[in-house]
């Protein structure tokens, strides 16, 4: 083991060679990253408290020293003991530790994790940057692995990078991302504004705490979440300055915010299983019904959409990845866009291009609104769309979307002053009466010529057709697995 590696692939790759040795005892990517989060938080807390001579965070007995010195089956049995015992604790630990369980079965691979990899390196003196890129690097990973499923919690970074600098958070202003996943909308608002100019010292405090606030409903996605914050910096002791909490979001009202990011998630229906005395089991769809909402229906990126209307203050600013579906679904999706388009100004979409996002076949896009006071008159009065996915062909390993391929949607968005806008070839508007007069107020609208069907020498590499197939498949069995089910 050499000395700390300084930047974050090689820290990353050191954490990461480890888990393949892991591997072979059955523990998945996901439960590694599990298992270094406890150890880091340990590690760290132990670390702060040593470098400030203050108490440790973590009560003694179940703190980094007490790991040390045990080995074997009685390393393990502790190790056991302190998750469940922290789990239950209030605060920060809480957070981190609830429900924890030990993946590591053999003693050996643990003491080797504690010992050789985690507390040979001084965690603490390590910038924010490289322990945070290098926790994303870990997180990225475990996204990459498909059969994890973990990429349902990952949104492109070079999206979110530019989602962030459109809606362009100032300091003091809250905000919220209602499914937050591993925090990547909350850690790019946080590095947007911690670049702000003349950031004064109780600004530079409010960034710690006070100013990021995510809802999950996963437990264990709620602690990756917290340490990933933790480790940029953001997120304090006490039980109010928690950046995160489990819960599920659409239960009801949760706060406003001034800006609100997020990618809710793709799933189908809400639904839940009832299994009756014979045993049988069938699945009923959760309709969510609240006073709050415009329609009652059981299609979660609608509701999604709802909610995030009703946290946001008035000319609160949101902006939100949504499938396709929500754009021209009829009933309640109709009900909700004419509604959306009255009582907020919706200027602008993002239409995305296919192959970016880890769940296959999804095409997705952006949703930019300002919520706004009552009034009898419909607030929008030009829906911006910029087309990024006609012509376009990104895959998740050779051609990944990056952050310069939204360069010009940046440029045309106008963030400065959105009322300046130009059209371009890409960028077309529609003024309220055009979208009103649509059949259901469908907004998706597309004007571009696709050349792969006008000219047979455009075509896009075999492969790229190959996977785009795939992707159509699968997204089309899914949509019949999920008419299925609501079949039984």
């Amino acid at each position: 083991m050499g000395g700390m590696p300084t930047n974050p692939q090689q820290l990353v790759q050191k954490l990461w060679n480890y888990c393949s040795i892991l591997r072979d005892d059955g523990l998945s990517y996901g439960d590694y990253v599990e298992q270094l989060t406890f150890l880091l938080f340990l590690k760290m807390a132990e670390e702060q408290a040593q470098l400030h001579k203050k108490p440790s965070s973590v009560p003694k007995g179940y703190d980094w020293p007490s790991l040390l010195a045990k080995d074997g089956d009685e390393l393990e049995a502790h190790y056991r003991h302190v998750l469940d015992s922290l789990g239950k604790k209030p605060g920060m630990l809480g957070l981190i530790f609830r429900k924890a369980q030990n993946k590591i079965q053999d003693p050996a691979k643990l003491r080797r994790l504690i010992v050789d990899l985690i507390d040979k390196e001084q965690w603490t003196s390590l910038s924010a940057d490289v322990k945070g890129d290098a926790y994303e690097g870990l997180l990225q990973k475990n996204a990459e692995d498909v059969k994890g499923g973990a990429g349902q919690y990952f949104t492109p970074r070079a999206l979110i990078a530019a989602m962030v600098e459109v809606v362009a958070p100032q300091p003091g202003e809250s905000i919220c991302d209602p499914a937050c996943g591993t925090g990547g909308f909350l850690l790019a608002a946080h590095d947007y504004l911690a670049k702000s100019p003349n950031l004064d010292r109780a600004q530079k405090k409010k960034l710690k705490a006070g100013t990021f606030y995510g809802i999950e409903l996963v437990d264990s996605v709620t602690r990756l979440c917290a340490m990933n914050l933790l480790l940029h910096g953001i997120g304090g002791e006490s039980e109010e300055d928690l950046p995160v909490t489990t819960k599920d979001a659409l239960a009801g009202k949760h706060g406003e915010y001034e800006v609100v990011l997020a990618n809710p998630p793709f799933g189908k229906k809400s639904s839940v299983t009832i299994v009756n005395e014979a045993g049988e089991s069938s699945k009923e769809s959760l309709i969510i019904n609240r006073d709050d909402f415009w329609a009652s229906t059981s299609n979660k990126q609608l509701n999604f959409l709802q909610h995030i209307f009703t946290i946001l203050k008035q000319h609160g600013r949101a902006a939100v990845v949504l499938p396709d579906n929500v754009l021209f679904e009829g009933g309640a999706g109709e009900t909700i866009r004419r509604e959306l388009l009255k009582q907020a100004d919706v200027h602008t979409l993002l239409r995305l291009p296919t192959g970016i996002f880890y769940a296959q076949g999804v095409k997705a896009n952006v949703l930019f609104f300002d919520r706004k006071p009552a009034q009898e008159k419909p607030w929008t009065q030009k829906l911006w769309i910029y087309d990024l996915r006609t012509n376009q062909h990104f895959t998740l390993k050779e051609s990944t979307l990056k952050r310069s391929d939204l360069d010009d949607f940046v440029k045309c968005y106008h963030p400065k002053n959105r009322h300046e806008r130009k059209e371009s070839e890409r960028f077309k508007s529609f003024t309220y009466d055009e979208l009103a007069k649509r059949d259901k107020a469908n907004l998706d609208i597309f004007w571009l010529k696709d050349e792969a069907l006008e000219e047979s020498a455009n075509l896009p590499a075999p492969e790229i057709i190959a996977q785009e197939i795939a992707e159509d498949l699968e997204a089309a069995l899914e949509q019949f697995n999920t008419i299925a089910e609501d079949l039984k």
